[in-house]
């Protein structure tokens, strides 16, 4: 069985104090620890030791582990409320005189947890709820120093720049997808001049494989960390029938998703659409070059989305074509996204390139993008494993940190800026250049190569009738 994967110097999970010597289990205020490291609590107990007080502040790492998998449970705006609801009960925050002094060590902590809630899930603050919760705090904080007002205005109008910039991203791309046309299977019929193909926009497969890196770390960009977890709630056994996130907000990542199954298309289009055998044996050269390339740079994604629109059917039946490719290096790369042993190859590869990124000197040197299928399969068993709570009602915390390990280190990974220069004409043809349906790939695949066998031609004479109207 592979490793688990490397973590990051980010959110690594670290062990919480006091550390204990000895294996046996240890409980403080509801919270279960074993060797020093939490195990496991109640969810009252794991949202009580979120809390700051005037001379307690949770870990970074508790803090990022715990906003994360807690959506398995309770919603982000049930959680904040019942946040601000226990700082104004223990702080006292509802008497009619205040006591300054304590506010005044306490009044930070809680703009400090605020400050890395709405840095790191901003997307949570889309609700009005949420936003209602902040400015309820500081109104309660703010008489005691006015530096307060001064800190959440910041911390608001920082906010509200982030969530900005993810919209005006997230409508790019819904424009994108709006304006690209995925069918185009006639294309036998279709005027000569109206045709482009890959080696007209970019005939070099490293500047292909560089913009190729462009897209994947845009697009990842504006993947929040907590959609790895929305995507796949449900409901709390012990809590009713009511789902959290009926309207789950994962459109990003399967945004991400449609991307991907694109570009294998964009791929299978390309080689199947010459009439020629010699140039379709051209551009699959090509693109085993290109996926060399993103191997290469750590662009996993790419690299399997090319493979697996190399391997689509209609590309791998035409035998006469490949005849003609020179495959050792196909092979080799195939070899490196086998999937067995549950990728086990992949996996070494990408902790390589993990293990390269922590020690980088240059963002070309950092850039990890996995192969995102499989990091989703992973994370998905992960969540299996959170939302299951234990016999006595705890909540697994020990499963949250593997969560959180796992979703930690692709939150790195997305944040790294990509180092090569963006060529606009070559990402525009990558968003809009029009890619055959199955059909029409299979099609486009029997007019270059005949059918070998009834089944085929069976088919073909199908797909003539249905997709070019001859018989």
């Amino acid at each position: 069985m592979p490793q688990t994967l490397s973590s990051t110097s980010m959110f690594t999970p670290c062990s919480f104090s006091p550390h204990l010597h000895t294996s046996k289990e240890d409980e403080q205020g509801g919270l279960i620890f074993q060797d020093g490291n939490l195990t496991s609590a109640s969810l009252d107990a794991l949202i009580q030791h979120l809390i700051p007080t005037t001379d307690y502040y949770p870990e970074k790492a508790y803090i990022f582990t715990f906003l994360l998998s807690s959506r398995l449970f309770i919603e982000p705006h049930e959680l904040l409320s019942r946040v601000c609801h226990k700082c104004i009960e223990q702080q006292r925050l509802d008497d009619p005189v205040l006591d300054k002094a304590r506010i005044r060590k306490f009044g930070p902590k809680i703009l400090q947890l605020l400050t890395e809630w709405t840095e790191t899930f901003p997307y949570d603050f889309q609700e009005e709820r949420m936003i209602g919760h902040l400015k309820d705090m500081i109104h309660r904080i703010a008489p005691c120093d006015e530096a307060y007002w001064k800190k959440m205005n910041q911390l608001l109008q920082t906010l509200n720049q982030k969530l900005a910039t993810l919209s005006h991203g997230q409508e790019g791309i819904v424009k994108i997808n709006a304006a690209v046309s995925d069918k185009l299977v006639a294309f036998k019929s279709k005027p000569p001049s109206i045709q482009r193909e890959i080696l007209s926009v970019c005939s070099d497969p490293y500047t292909l494989a560089q913009q190729l890196t462009h897209v994947e770390l845009e697009r990842l960009s504006h993947i929040g960390p907590e959609e790895f977890v929305q995507a796949f709630v449900h409901k709390d056994p012990l809590d009713g029938t009511k789902p959290c996130f009926s309207d789950q907000k994962t459109s990003n990542l399967e945004a991400y998703v449609k991307w991907f199954n694109r570009l294998c298309y964009l791929v299978a289009t390309e080689i199947c659409m010459p009439a020629k055998k010699k140039q379709r044996a051209q551009v699959i050269e090509f693109f085993i070059d290109v996926a060399r390339e993103c191997f290469n740079i750590g662009n996993f994604n790419s690299l399997m989305a090319i493979i697996s629109g190399m391997n689509m059917s209609p590309v791998s039946r035409l035998k006469k074509t490949w005849s003609k490719v020179k495959t050792a290096k196909f092979f080799i790369l195939e070899h490196q996204m086998d999937p067995t042993g549950n990728f086990y190859n992949y996996r070494t590869a990408l902790r390589g390139a993990a293990h390269r990124s922590l020690t980088a000197h240059s963002n070309r040197e950092k850039i990890v993008i996995p192969f995102f299928s499989l990091l989703i399969k992973d994370i998905y068993f992960l969540n299996e494993g959170c939302a299951n709570r234990l016999p006595n009602g705890h909540v697994n915390f020990e499963k949250f940190l593997e969560l959180a390990k796992q979703v930690g280190e692709f939150i790195t990974w997305k944040q790294v800026e990509c180092p090569f220069e963006q060529d606009a004409n070559i990402i525009h043809y990558l968003h809009t250049a029009p890619i055959f349906t199955e059909d029409g790939l299979y099609l486009a695949s029997y007019e270059s190569e005949s059918p070998e066998n009834q089944t085929e031609k069976d088919r073909w004479k199908s797909l003539r009738s249905t997709i070019l109207g001859k018989t």
